[in-house]
Parts: structure tokens; C-alpha cells; sequence
């Protein structure tokens, strides 16, 4: 199967209507692709409609909740009536609760294990039972480093997310083992500036923030992308704070968790506290009649690049630029020896 990029591709993208997701579909709409765009709030998917139009792309809005495995089954559905067959389906949408775990409800955390979690599992059934058919289509999963890496606060999606990298790695295996076309990655990405943080359900006495670094959606949005161009790969890490969170998780998960038990509830909220009159959007969307756009508050302190995504993109040249260097070293020591 190819992986260059081919405009006017139909790109299916959930949680479309803010955040990563509007980013996303930002990105996708700059080469001319056809976007589906689905959520469940109508002012967002309006606003992202414009965008789309806006960048040359066409668009197509699809109110529903990713939740529900008959609404993900009717989106695709009308998705290859209306554009065609699909040729990329990405999975973003998301929901959570910020609160220590036993604040949270069990209607709660079920709640957003089945947005966070079936909701990639429902979609990523809808569109296999058209990929895989025709031999070809790629699948892409909006991760975290939260994946792997669990902090206080955020059980429900650290949970949900968890069980995505698993579910993933279990795909992709299958997909593997049956010499398919279809392919399946996942970008695991850092905290990032998005509206999340404006209108995810909170029982924090201060207002909820990023864990510092903060990255801009669009940073999130071209890694997405490119992982769509190239989904070989089993999955892809975003920014320096990924990487670190990660590796140092694998070599020593216990410090880490005595870090976090000392720091993670005062990174994760401002100064500022908390009011009555914050949306929610766990069981409703939080923008019906509001536009929230890609981006949350935190804009000034928003990084609009990744060296370490670069460097992942370019990893061979970096090789070959490393052994080279160790080449030439050695070399001149070589002749430094001899004279």
C-alpha cells in the first residue's frame, strides 16, 4: 500500500469540532482532502465546517456520539454515501473527569471509558468493515503520554487511555498476522493548549491547566497527520515532555509515582479558582451554541514547535549525520595516532 500523500482523500476525523480534532482537520483540509467531521457539539462543527471550506477542503458534519456503536457505524455509513470510500479514519474524541478518584462517579467513570475508549474501539469497527474489504485505508489514534505513564487527577482517562495503547497493540498484531493493507498507529502526544481544559468536568478548587510544557493543537495536528502519510510505524511520540515521561517511566516507574504524588496536583491547576458557572461536557457537549475553536487559554505559553518531533521524522538523517561524525572521529584520531 502507498503511504505518499494523495489530496481529495476521504478523512474521517472524531471529536472534530474543537481542540486536537479541530487541528486535525485544519491540516488534512490544507491538501485538498475531503473531511468528515464528527462530534456532538453543532456550533463547533460549524465553526470547523468553516474552517475546512476556508483552507480549500470540502466537509461534510456528522452530529453524533462516539459513544453509541450504531452512531459510528451510521457516520461512516453516510460518510462513503456522500464522499466516497474511506481512506483515513481518526479517532480524538474524548471526554474526563478532573477529581480525585474517589470523587468520581461510577456513571461517571463509565461514562468516559465509553467515550474515551469504545469511542476509538467503535469507530475503528465502522471503518475496518469498509477498509479491510478493499485491501487498503489507515487508521489513526490520538494517544497521550498518559498512555503509558498514570497521573493524579485524571484516572478515568488515564484508565481509557491505557487500554487504548493495549487494544491498539492487539490490532495492530491482527492486522499484521492477516497480510492486510490496512494499517493502524497511534501518536502518543504531550499536554497540549485546547479548550479541554475550559469545558472537561472539574471538581478541583482551582482551575484546571496542562502539566507544563504546553504544546499548540497544531503541533499535535501535524504529527497526526504525518503519522497518516506514513502509519508503518506502531506509534509516534510528541515532544521532549512525552519522551522523558516515558523513558523515565520504564526505568523507574516507583520514583516517578513519588514525583507525581508530590507535584501533580499543583501542576495541574492555575492560581485562579474554580467557578460555579464552567461548562461540563461529559453528558451534554459544551458547545452546542458556543464555538470554542482549537485552542484553549493557555496560547501565551503555548509552544508552536517540537525538536524532538522533528528529530523523530528525521531519525535516519540524524544516524547517519551521528555515525558520520563517529566516523570522522575516528578517522582523525586514527591519523593523529600515526603522525
Amino acid at each position: 500500500m502507498s503511504t505518499s500523500p494523495t489530496p481529495g482523500r476521504v478523512v474521517v476525523v472524531t471529536g472534530a469540532s474543537g481542540g486536537v480534532g479541530r487541528a486535525v482537520a485544519r491540516a488534512f483540509a490544507a491538501r485538498g482532502d475531503r473531511l468528515v467531521l464528527v462530534a456532538r457539539g453543532g456550533a463547533g462543527l460549524e465553526g470547523a465546517v468553516r474552517d475546512v471550506e476556508a483552507l480549500g477542503g470540502k466537509a461534510l458534519a456528522i452530529e453524533a456520539d462516539v459513544a453509541d456503536p450504531q452512531a459510528a457505524e451510521a457516520a461512516a455509513q453516510r460518510a462513503e454515501e456522500e464522499f466516497g470510500p474511506l481512506d483515513i479514519w481518526v479517532n480524538v474524541a474524548f471526554t474526563s473527569v478532573f477529581a480525585p478518584f474517589t470523587e468520581i462517579s461510577p456513571e461517571e467513570f463509565r461514562r468516559v471509558t465509553e467515550v474515551s475508549y469504545l469511542g476509538y474501539v467503535y469507530g475503528t469497527h465502522a471503518a475496518l468493515r469498509r477498509m479491510l474489504p478493499r485491501d487498503r485505508g489507515t487508521l489513526v489514534h490520538a494517544g497521550s503520554a498518559l498512555a503509558y505513564r498514570g497521573i493524579p487527577l485524571q484516572s478515568a482517562y488515564c484508565g481509557a487511555k491505557h487500554a487504548l495503547q493495549g487494544w491498539h497493540e492487539a490490532l495492530r498484531c491482527e492486522l499484521l498476522a492477516s497480510g492486510t493493507g490496512v494499517r493502524t498507529t497511534m501518536v502518543q502526544l504531550p499536554a497540549l493548549n485546547t479548550p479541554q481544559f475550559d469545558w472537561v468536568l472539574s471538581r478541583l478548587p482551582r482551575r484546571a491547566q496542562p502539566v507544563p510544557p504546553i504544546y499548540q493543537p497544531e503541533v499535535a495536528a501535524r504529527a497526526i497527520l504525518y503519522a497518516a502519510e506514513h502509519p508503518r510505524r506502531r506509534e509516534y511520540w510528541v515532544g521532549g515532555s512525552t519522551a522523558a515521561t516515558l523513558m523515565a517511566n520504564a526505568v523507574a516507574p516507583g520514583l516517578l509515582d513519588r514525583y507525581l504524588a508530590r507535584t501533580g496536583f499543583d501542576s495541574q491547576q492555575t492560581d485562579t479558582p474554580s467557578g460555579d458557572d464552567e461548562p461540563a461536557n461529559l453528558w451534554r457537549p459544551a458547545d452546542t451554541r458556543r464555538d470554542f475553536g482549537a485552542h484553549g487559554r493557555f496560547d501565551a505559553s503555548g509552544r508552536t514547535r517540537s525538536f524532538q518531533w522533528w528529530a523523530t521524522r528525521h531519525r535516519g538523517v540524524l544516524a547517519a549525520a551521528t555515525l558520520g561524525g563517529a566516523g570522522a572521529a575516528a578517522l582523525a584520531w586514527g591519523r593523529r595516532g600515526r603522525s
